[in-house]
């Protein structure tokens, strides 16, 4: 696990400035606290970072292959390398370490750019072909890795941070305002963009390979939801157990100490389940919970923990949202209101100190559908077929005059549910995800926006992303589309870049089974009413691992990683924000009038809605445009 950096120019006469790249590489130090390196000759120059997980002796990076045509940096982990390994001895390939970065090396001498179909684990890896004079970028399938690329006088710029890039002398700083736009309503910036205008993201399951100047971006891998399983259903459910059982086992493999993160739900639960029962040691567990006891999962933890025999720790977190922020800013590099960042923080720091490896039951609601709605997409859909006449006369009224209850989190407010299913009705399908999530629709960001913004935003829809991944995806039934969509968007844009960015933050790796490839391969295939069905989700999951799962965790509902923003911003952090938003130094002033601002956070403060991630979504915009100071070209 590490940061990777590096630059490629254009003119093979040109060589790279060594000094330049180790300035780059030094940002990405959090990233890997333990050793660096510097691959310097020539026109290419690549660098890493390295935090040191598997083969600590002789694992440093960057590495090449025998003769020093081939050099390259991986950030990740390859679990399939011990098998791999093997095949490339017998194929003639010598190896000079136990690292699983340098099975890349040999598997690209054999199949080239191909190489990357091979490979089961999560990674982001640059590897510089010296021969051919080919650079070939690639990230792993769901995009639990990052990578930025920038073209640049002709050549290339990359790095797993945006911060590696913004390091190099005289880069631009440009906002990319459709970016924001679409930000606001989907609370990250979608790929491949990016918060700055310069810099692009290497979308998941893509590689890129750039040769003589010219760049080419293409996808190796896509999930399919068809044909699906057949056969007697005990055996694929046999299956499915023993893939999810292979998926933690690989994962165990580290030189170092390892243990999960806890939250209470069931996919955690499960994860440390099966980790308890294929270590001889305690688990070393990790939670965190609130105050407010709405929002407190730690009982449920606590159960897990006690059930499986794990070392368990805990930790409360505190309504220290604005003091976190410009660490939040600086860890992300782009605006990211995902408020779920703060907990997630916070337990990253607490883990670290204690191992240096976690799992996580990360990809299982996206995996075999956990989400409430999904059912509820049901629900809209059929309120959306009531003639418009008793719909907005009769029953759209009553359902808007339900209380928003803000003291409680989304999945557990039923009355907000229906309160929203006004709204989530007049909405496609294909937007599940902002169909109950949204923060600023298309209307309510027009109405935010200063006439600059308004012109600058353009008339791009930001639902469309969604709708183009629902329109293409390989899957027959409506599930299987959102489940795709989520996949492909939510999951990657979200809840991915959210672990990884916090964890790395402290130099502390995530491991996520659920979305080892074979896992999600395996239950995309599986019928789409073994995973929702009326309200109960993740039914074949739950059915499978009912001996393993505590049943007060199998049969509750889903919880989420919910955070207090609503309570906390009508109590001590709402004159905080409201200075910020709206004070003399405001930063958001030249894209945001302060009317509707205003009427936001007072709309909060009285209670007459949850407007909590709402408004950490605008101090997160004014908190990155604090700290990086990019020109808005208004």
């Amino acid at each position: 696990m590490c940061g990777i950096c590096g630059q490629i120019n254009a003119d093979p006469a040109r060589p790279v400035d060594r000094a330049v790249l180790e300035k780059m590489n030094e940002t990405l130090v959090h990233r890997g606290p333990d050793s660096g390196g510097v691959y310097c000759q020539g026109q290419a120059g690549l660098a890493m970072r390295r935090l040191a997980v598997i083969d600590l002796a002789t694992g440093d990076q960057p590495m090449s292959n025998e003769d020093g045509t081939l050099w390259v940096v991986l950030n990740g982990e390859i679990y399939n390398y011990p098998m791999l390994r093997p095949r490339l001895e017998a194929a003639g390939h010598v190896f000079a370490s136990n690292a699983d970065t340098e099975v890349v090396l040999h598997l690209y001498e054999e199949h080239g750019p191909d190489c990357v179909r091979h490979l089961r684990g999560m990674f982001a890896f640059a590897l510089w072909d010296e021969r051919r004079r080919r650079l070939l970028l690639a990230r792993d399938r769901v995009g639990k890795k990052p990578l930025y690329y920038a073209r640049h006088d002709g050549g290339l710029l990359f790095g797993s941070e945006i911060k590696a890039l913004l390091a190099f002398p005289g880069f631009p700083r440009a906002a990319d305002l459709e970016a924001i736009h679409h930000y606001l309503t989907l609370q990250y910036v979608p790929d491949p963009l990016s918060a700055f205008k310069n810099v692009r993201k290497l979308p998941p399951a893509h590689r890129l390979i750039w040769r003589d100047g010219r760049l080419t971006v293409e996808r190796y891998w896509d999930l399919t939801y068809e044909p699906k399983w057949t056969g007697p259903a005990e055996e694929i459910k046999e299956r499915l157990r023993a893939e999810v059982t292979e998926a933690v086992r690989i994962r165990l493999l580290s030189d170092v100490p390892l243990g999960a993160h806890l939250s209470g739900g069931m996919d955690s639960s499960l994860i440390v389940g099966l980790m308890a029962g294929l270590t001889d040691a305690p688990v070393k567990t990790f939670s965190i919970g609130f105050k407010e006891q709405a929002f407190n999962e730690l009982a449920f933890a606590r159960l897990a923990a006690h059930v499986f025999g794990t070392e368990h720790h805990e930790f409360i977190c505190e309504p220290d949202v604005l003091n976190l922020l410009p660490d939040l800013v600086r860890c992300f590099d782009e605006p990211f209101a995902d408020p779920a960042a703060l907990p997630t923080w916070h337990l990253a720091r607490m883990t670290r100190p204690h191992v240096t490896v976690a799992l996580n039951g990360d990809g299982g609601d996206e995996g075999f559908g956990g989400y409430q709605r999904y059912y509820a997409d049901t629900l809209a859909d059929a309120y959306g077929l009531i003639p418009d006449r008793l719909r907005e006369k009769v029953l759209d009224p009553m359902l808007r005059a339900l209380p928003a209850r803000a003291d409680r989190p989304m999945e557990q407010n039923y009355l907000g549910a229906l309160r929203q299913l006004t709204e989530a009705a007049r909405m496609p399908r294909a937007t599940s995800v902002i169909r109950w999530g949204t923060y600023f629709t298309e209307a309510e960001k027009q109405r935010f926006y200063s006439p600059d913004m308004r012109r600058a935003s353009g008339q791009s829809d930001s639902a469309a992303f969604l709708e183009e991944a629902f329109s293409h995806a390989p899957a027959a039934t409506l599930l299987d589309r959102t489940l795709y969509t989520d996949v492909t968007n939510y999951l990657a844009g979200a809840l991915l870049p959210k672990v990884d960015r916090t964890t790395m933050a402290h130099g502390l790796e995530a491991r996520s089974p659920f979305l080892d490839q074979e896992v999600l391969a395996l239950a995309a295939r599986l019928p789409a009413t073994w995973k929702v069905r009326l309200n109960r989700t993740k039914r074949v999951l739950k059915e499978v691992f009912t001996d393993l799962v505590p049943r007060p965790i199998l049969m509750r509902g889903k919880a989420g990683f919910s955070v207090p923003l609503g309570p906390w911003f009508r109590g001590p952090l709402l004159e905080p924000a409201r200075d910020l938003l709206l004070g003399p130094e405001a930063r958001t002033r030249p894209l945001l009038e302060p009317e509707p601002v205003a009427r936001l956070l007072e709309e909060n403060r009285r209670g007459a809605a949850d407007h909590g991630k709402r408004i950490f979504a605008l101090l997160f915009l004014e908190a990155w445009l604090r700290e990086y100071s990019p020109d808005l070209d208004l």
